[in-house]
C-alpha cells in the first residue's frame, strides 16, 4: 500500500487524475471503475481539461460504477448516473455502451446484481477502481460490518451515511435509505485501487484505513491487504496518522 501525501485538495486532485491518465494511456482499452461524491470530483475536472486540451483518448475505456441509490432513476438530479454524466462523462468521448453503472429502478434487484457481476468478469475484470471514504469506514456503500467477501447487493444505509448524504437533498426523508452497491470483495478483485481522501473530516477514517487493524467494522481497512493499493490524501486528512509517509 502507497500513501502519498499532497499540499492540499487541488494538488490531490491532480495525482489521482494523473493516476488514472497514465493507465488510460498505457493501456487505452482499460476498465476503469469510478466513485461519486464530492472527493472525486476535482480528478474528474482534470480527466475533463487532459481530455480537451492533451488529447486523452477514452473512446475505448469500459467503465463499471460502484454504487446507486434504490428508487432514483438515471434521471433524476441526485442519481450517480446524473451525476457522473454532468460532471464526467458528458464531457470525455467515452462510448455510451460501455459504461455501466448499477440500475436503482430495476425491477429485480437481485438479478440485476448476479448480472452486473457477470459483466464485470465478462470484460476481464476492472484495471483501477478509484475509491472514497466514509467517515464511518464505509467504501461504496458497504457500511460497518460488511462481509469483506462480499459481491454487488443492495444495502441498507447507515444512519451515519444518511445524515452525512442529507446535504445532497431538499428533505431527510427524501434520502435513500437502499442503495445497490459493488461489495468488498468485488472492490478488492481490481488489478489496482486508488483511495482519495481532503479534509480533516477523514483524518479519523484514514488513520484507521492506513495503521488500524483489519476489520469488518471498518471496512476500508481491507484495503490494506491488496497488492497494488495507492492511498492519495492531502496534509488535512494526514493530520491523524504517526507514520512516515511520501511527502509527509
Amino acid at each position: 500500500m502507497l500513501v502519498i501525501v499532497k499540499e492540499n485538495y487541488g494538488e490531490v486532485s491532480k495525482e489521482a487524475a494523473a493516476e488514472i491518465a497514465s493507465l488510460v494511456r498505457e493501456k487505452p482499452d482499460c476498465v476503469l471503475g469510478f466513485a461519486t461524491g464530492g472527493t472525486p470530483l476535482g480528478a474528474y475536472k482534470e480527466l475533463i481539461r487532459l481530455h480537451r486540451e492533451e488529447g486523452l483518448d477514452f473512446s475505448k475505456v469500459t467503465t463499471f460504477n460502484l454504487d446507486e441509490y434504490v428508487g432514483l432513476p438515471p434521471s433524476h438530479p441526485k442519481s450517480y448516473h446524473y451525476y457522473m454524466l454532468e460532471n464526467l462523462f458528458n464531457h470525455i468521448n467515452v462510448d455510451p455502451r460501455n459504461m455501466f453503472i448499477p440500475m436503482g429502478m430495476a425491477e429485480n434487484v437481485h438479478g440485476f446484481c448476479a448480472w452486473y457481476e457477470e459483466k464485470i468478469e465478462k470484460v476481464g475484470g476492472i484495471d483501477l477502481q478509484i475509491l472514497g471514504i466514509g467517515a464511518n469506514g464505509h467504501i461504496a456503500f458497504n457500511e460497518p460490518g460488511s462481509s469483506l467477501g462480499s459481491r454487488t447487493r443492495i444495502k441498507t444505509l447507515s444512519e451515519k451515511t444518511i445524515r452525512d448524504n442529507r446535504r445532497f437533498f431538499t428533505k431527510e426523508e427524501e434520502v435513500p435509505r437502499y442503495a445497490i452497491t459493488m461489495g468488498v470483495g468485488t472492490i478488492m478483485e481490481a488489478r489496482q485501487l486508488l483511495l482519495v481522501a481532503s479534509g480533516a473530516t477523514k483524518a479519523d477514517a484514514i488513520r484507521a484505513t492506513v495503521e488500524g487493524p483489519i476489520t469488518a467494522w471498518y471496512p476500508a481497512t481491507i484495503v490494506q491487504m491488496h497488492r497494488f493499493a495507492t492511498i492519495v490524501i492531502d496534509k488535512d486528512a494526514a493530520s491523524g496518522l504517526r507514520g512516515s509517509y511520501a511527502g509527509f
